[in-house]
C-alpha cells in the first residue's frame, strides 16, 4: 500500500506541475505570464494579462489537473483520506511545478478539482460562496480565500473523517500561503478588482 501511495502521489505531483497557464500564454504572447501581474500561471492572471478565452482553458486545465490524478488514486486506495493526501500533490505540484523552476500557480482551481472528485457537494456549496463573495467585492483573491475556509465545515459536515479534514486543512493552508501577497494588497486597498485588465 505503501509503495503503491508514494507512486500515485508522485504521479499526481508530476501531472501537477505542467505549468498549463504558462505553456498557453507563452505560445500565444511570446512571454512568461510570471513577469506579469500577480506573477501567478492561473486563470486569474491569465484572465487580466489575455483575456477571457484562455484564461477559461487554462481553468478547464487547472481543475483537470486536479481531477485525473484524484479519479485514478481513489480507484487505486480504498483510504480516503490517504488518497486525498497523494491527491494533494497534484496541488503541491501545480504550486511548485518542477518544470518551470517551482513558481508556478496558488492552487485554487487544480484544488477544486480533487476535491470535486472526493467530496463534489462540499465543492458546489464553496463556489457558490466564492461566486457569491466576487460578486459582491469583485476581489477574486478574496473569493478564493474565503470559500476555500469554507472547506472546513462543508467537509466535516459532509464526510464526517477526522483524517479527510486535517488534510483538507493542508489544502487550505498550502492555498493561503500562496495567496500571502494578496492578503497584504487586499490589507492595505491595493488588490485588484475582476474586470480590470492590466497592461502586457
Amino acid at each position: 500500500m505503501l509503495i503503491k501511495a508514494l507512486i500515485l502521489a508522485s504521479l499526481a505531483y508530476l501531472v501537477g506541475s505542467i505549468p498549463t497557464g504558462y505553456l498557453l500564454f507563452k505560445i500565444k504572447a511570446k512571454k512568461d505570464i510570471r513577469s506579469l501581474g500577480s506573477g501567478s500561471t492561473g486563470a486569474t492572471n491569465i484572465l487580466r494579462t489575455s483575456g477571457l478565452l484562455l484564461a477559461l482553458i487554462v481553468l478547464a486545465l487547472d481543475i483537470a489537473k486536479g481531477a485525473l490524478p484524484a479519479v485514478l488514486i481513489k480507484r487505486s486506495i480504498s483510504s480516503p483520506s490517504l488518497g486525498l493526501l497523494c491527491s494533494f500533490l497534484a496541488t503541491l505540484g501545480h504550486c511548485f511545478p518542477i518544470f518551470i523552476g517551482f513558481r508556478g500557480g496558488k492552487g485554487v482551481a487544480t484544488s477544486l478539482g480533487v476535491f470535486a472528485v472526493y467530496s463534489w457537494p462540499s465543492v458546489l456549496v464553496a463556489a457558490f460562496i466564492f461566486l457569491v463573495t466576487v460578486a459582491a467585492t469583485r476581489f477574486v483573491s478574496l473569493g478564493s480565500l474565503v470559500s476555500s475556509l469554507s472547506m472546513v465545515p462543508l467537509i466535516y459536515f459532509f464526510f464526517h473523517d477526522l483524517k479527510f479534514l486535517l488534510v483538507t486543512i493542508l489544502f487550505i493552508f498550502l492555498i493561503w500561503i500562496k495567496h500571502r501577497e494578496n492578503l497584504k494588497r487586499l490589507w492595505r486597498g491595493e488588490e485588484n478588482k475582476l474586470g480590470k485588465r492590466l497592461k502586457k
